[in-house]
């Protein structure tokens, strides 16, 4: 099959295509590499076979259609997004022209174009909103839900909150609506917090990357709030088994929204990945505390139920190998990874 992935040498986005590859499918690359770390993500997704790379702007219809013309894929993943929060507040507008009229316009070229193609949109946690109206303690240092053992399920009312949130749930609503209104194979997967191999995390995204980033280079490590945030967190080999379980049963998945998550056996603290960083590393690390971040959740647990009963997916890895893999990765690509944080503090 022919696979089209936006956002394709974005950390998630290469991932998916280095085993798409290595299943012998044809790959289109859809990316405009204003990701610091894209180019680099390329650079090795060249190592791994022969693909078809477009450097296109979502925001550009035009050449969004022309795309689905020439390629005609049989799956599109769609990755590509403006993925932090801050940015949003920054730069609201920007914010949804990517993520909202991004994603709109891949549906109307898909629906004008191959409208029996596979449509599998990451989608996000934010679009639950802060959480606020749940019942929430705190035991052993770490917030816990007081009774939802098992974490968000989909039916969970949608609440979006900053401009990120808004966007992505704009873009997820739509991805769903498309396929009760234009009959289209849409799947929404709501993902929590995943991480691995290739990601070049920043401070405003993707935590769990730039916290052992920090830890092997020295940086200072800010903590938004008291550190006592959960989340459970997803090793990206989990997110890529479900992609293709969403795949094999699209008859039963088509239209559908899943929560994907480590689910409540994967969760973990801020404070807890510091403490498991300074162990492996055996070494201090520099942290300060500062004001809360507009939107955030104190915590947040995916319910993938769901997912389990319908596509007979479950995450495998355990934090602590999870962990252990990405801080092999940075120490082997150490000057790679503070090259990039080099070109993300100069702007």
């Amino acid at each position: 099959m022919k696979y089209l992935i936006t956002g394709g040498a974005g950390f998630i986005g290469c991932n998916i295509a280095a085993r798409t590859m290595s299943l012998n499918h044809d790959v289109v690359i859809v990316d405009d590499l204003s990701r610091l770390g894209s180019d680099k993500n390329l650079e090795w997704l060249r190592t791994k076979g022969n693909f078809t790379f477009e450097q296109i702007d979502i925001r550009d219809y035009d050449r969004i259609c022309r795309l689905m013309r020439e390629h005609g894929p049989d799956v599109i993943i769609h990755e590509a997004a403006q993925v932090a929060v801050t940015s949003s507040v920054l730069s609201p507008r920007e914010d949804f022209e990517v993520n909202a009229l991004g994603t709109l316009n891949l549906l109307e070229a898909t629906r004008r174009y191959v409208p029996s193609a596979i449509f599998i949109f990451a989608s996000t946690n934010k679009v639950y909103g802060k959480l606020n109206q749940l019942d929430i303690c705190e035991v052993d240092g770490r917030y816990e839900f007081k009774e939802l053992t098992c974490g968000i399920n989909e039916d969970f009312p949608l609440d979006f909150h900053t401009p990120y949130g808004c966007s992505k749930g704009v873009a997820d609503q739509y991805v769903r609506d498309y396929a009760r209104i234009y009959g289209l194979r849409t799947v929404v997967l709501r993902q929590s917090c995943v991480y691995g191999p290739r990601q070049f995390g920043i401070e405003d995204q993707g935590w769990v990357a730039w916290f052992t980033i920090a830890a092997f280079t020295g940086e200072t490590i800010t903590i938004y709030g008291d550190g006592k945030q959960v989340r459970d967190i997803l090793y990206v080999d989990d997110l890529i088994h479900v992609y293709f379980h969403a795949i094999e049963n699209i008859d039963v998945a088509a239209g559908q929204i899943y929560n994907i998550g480590g689910s409540a056996d994967n969760q973990i603290s801020l404070l807890d990945l510091l403490d498991k960083l300074r162990v492996l590393i055996n070494s201090d690390l520099h942290v300060e505390f500062s004001n809360w971040r507009v939107g955030d959740q104190r915590i947040y647990v995916s319910d993938v139920g769901k997912a389990k009963s319908e596509l007979s997916w479950m995450p495998e890895t355990d934090i602590d190998k999870g962990i252990r893999t990405v801080l092999d990765w940075v120490n082997k690509n150490l000057e790679l990874v503070k090259s990039t944080l080099s070109r993300a503090k100069n702007g």
